[in-house]
């Protein structure tokens, strides 16, 4: 166990007087927000599950045996920041915090290992705060980014093209008779059109270019730097580009193609990305109307 490599025989000793062995059932709550903790445990056996804010909610992250687990609140002596849950039956041996510190005074290996295990929970914890944080931006479908993105992206990129007195459009564009697709080949199949249709344009996009799924079969194109001539020209290449995707393959074997409409816009004066996205919108509408796999705007 990390906490006690290199720590003195005789300080072992004086601690493993003071362990005390708990056994857990499955489901039981070791450490809770609601609780103030004053020990830090070691798993020996099974496994614990940590989660945050409720004690249903998904696992963020597990305890293996020779791992420990309470000791931030262990050190400052206040609430846990998570619930700490018996993943399976296990056993964990209960350090209290008073004999530990006064151990601590005596022993710098020791001193070291219990720092040395804070760090790696601040580690994990920032880990954790980046993985949610990607999560959160990112649709697990296609792996674009989604409409929570979009609104930071662009926020930064509107301010930078005004600032500069630089264009920036937006494409809009939808999948072209996308619940026919499902009703005929099924929704996993419709999937795949989606996931295939996110990996065929992103590749044709700059890399200052943003390309985000909006909802749905929806999709939106951020496109700095560029006027509505430009984005026009990007826009059909893109349509010609999926168009000529007569099949294509995936898990279910080979699917049919699809084909995409586009409304595109460009951004005014005191636009939002809103404001912007509704005049995509209206072009994308007239798109359709003009019979679909064609651009407006």
């Amino acid at each position: 166990m990390r906490l006690f490599k290199n720590v003195d025989v005789q300080i072992l000793n004086r601690l493993l007087d003071d362990v005390r062995a708990c056994e857990l059932e499955y489901g039981e709550v070791l450490l809770s927000p609601a609780s103030r903790n004053e020990h830090l445990y070691l798993l020996v056996e099974g496994q614990l599950d940590i989660r945050l804010g409720r004690i249903d909610n998904p696992t963020i992250n597990v305890i293996h045996p020779g791992d420990c687990t309470g000791e931030v609140s262990f050190i400052d002596s206040q609430h846990p920041s998570a619930y700490v849950i018996a993943a399976e039956r296990s056993v964990v041996l209960r350090l209290h915090r008073e004999r530990l510190l006064h151990l601590m005074k005596g022993s710098s290996a020791l001193m070291q290992n219990v720092l040395g295990l804070l760090c790696s929970r601040v580690r994990q914890g920032n880990q954790i705060i980046q993985d949610v944080e990607k999560s959160a931006n990112i649709d697990s479908l296609t792996g674009l980014h989604n409409r929570r993105w979009l609104q930071h992206t662009f926020e930064r990129e509107s301010t930078r093209c005004a600032f500069d007195e630089a264009p920036l459009c937006l494409l809009m564009f939808d999948v072209d008779h996308f619940k026919a697709y499902n009703d005929t080949h099924g929704h996993l199949a419709g999937d795949y059109a989606l996931s295939m249709v996110a990996n065929t344009l992103r590749n044709q996009l700059r890399p200052k270019d943003s390309m985000a799924r909006f909802g749905g079969e929806e999709f939106v194109i951020l496109l700095p730097d560029l006027g509505l001539n430009e984005a026009r020209d990007i826009g059909e290449r893109l349509r010609h580009t999926l168009e000529s995707v007569a099949t294509f393959y995936s898990p279910q074997g080979a699917l049919p193609g699809v084909t995409i409409s586009i409304g595109v816009a460009q951004m005014a004066p005191r636009d939002t990305l809103e404001s912007l996205i509704a005049r995509a919108d209206q072009a994308l509408y007239q798109a359709k109307q003009a019979g679909r796999n064609c651009l407006c705007g």
